[in-house]
């Protein structure tokens, strides 16, 4: 038996990295899986087409979060065109890193925007529908340096700090109707992004790691495919660190 048998999942910015990663392990794990992407249409196009060969239901929605009116939209068209919304992963995230001292209103504005608004966004237009069916698992992407901080990331650890907050209330305002919502948090992942820095910068990192090793985007769908299954469903309101014990 596959453990998400059944479950229609949306996965937000989903067509590189992590995101891609949740999508494809989902399919493989039997839900039924909606994304979205903004600007890799092909990438887009491909990752619809690559899980539908698992023998599932995908689709790939080209929507922006961060937009209020565009992820109600989304949500009533996943809803339509899929019948319900059984697990909501929020995973669309940007950086704009830079010292506090140069960050413009604009950095800090756009990281805001797109990382916790988003997250609002999505969570308040699947309320509704989750109330209506009696359950519903929310799952929130936020990062060890949302709950240590970073230099030169100020934004974007006010961004996930913000979202563990907004996790929790959640959990505790919709907890009485069978709706979970927990965050994950992850350490240093290496994709497409890390593989473009320095190599002994990166194996710095990973020496400093106390399982001594960078983590993969499928360690952080894994953990996704355990809080969006029936395995935790007496989980609500909590921070799953994916880090390797980098925050022990």
């Amino acid at each position: 038996m596959k453990l998400l048998q059944g479950k229609n999942a949306l996965v937000t910015g989903a067509s590189k990295g992590i995101g891609r990663a949740i999508a494809i392990r989902y399919a493989e794990q039997g839900a039924n899986v909606a994304f979205t992407y903004l600007s890799s249409v092909e990438q887009g196009e491909a990752l619809e087409a690559e899980l539908a060969a698992k023998g599932v239901k995908a689709k790939g929605f080209r929507s922006d979060a961060s937009d209020f009116a565009q992820a109600d939209k989304l949500i009533n068209d996943v809803v339509t065109e899929f019948g319900s919304l059984d697990i909501l992963v929020n995973n669309a995230g940007i950086t704009q890193d830079n010292l506090l001292l140069r960050m413009t209103e604009e950095m800090w504005d756009k990281v805001i925007n797109v990382n916790l608004k988003s997250c609002f966004n999505t969570v308040k237009a699947v309320t509704k529908p989750m109330m209506k069916q009696k359950g519903g698992s929310i799952i929130n992407m936020t990062s060890v340096v949302g709950l240590k901080g970073n230099a030169g990331q100020a934004n974007y650890a006010a961004s996930k700090a913000g979202i563990i907050g907004f996790t929790k209330s959640v959990a505790l305002e919709l907890g009485s109707r069978g709706i979970r919502s927990n965050a994950i948090a992850p350490g240093f992942i290496e994709t497409e992004m890390t593989a473009v820095l320095d190599p002994k910068t990166v194996q710095s990192w990973r020496d400093a790691i106390p399982l001594k090793r960078g983590g993969q985007p499928q360690d952080i769908a894994d953990a996704c495919v355990f809080l969006g299954s029936d395995l935790s469903t007496y989980i609500t309101g909590q921070v799953l660190q994916v880090d390797g014990g980098m925050l022990t």
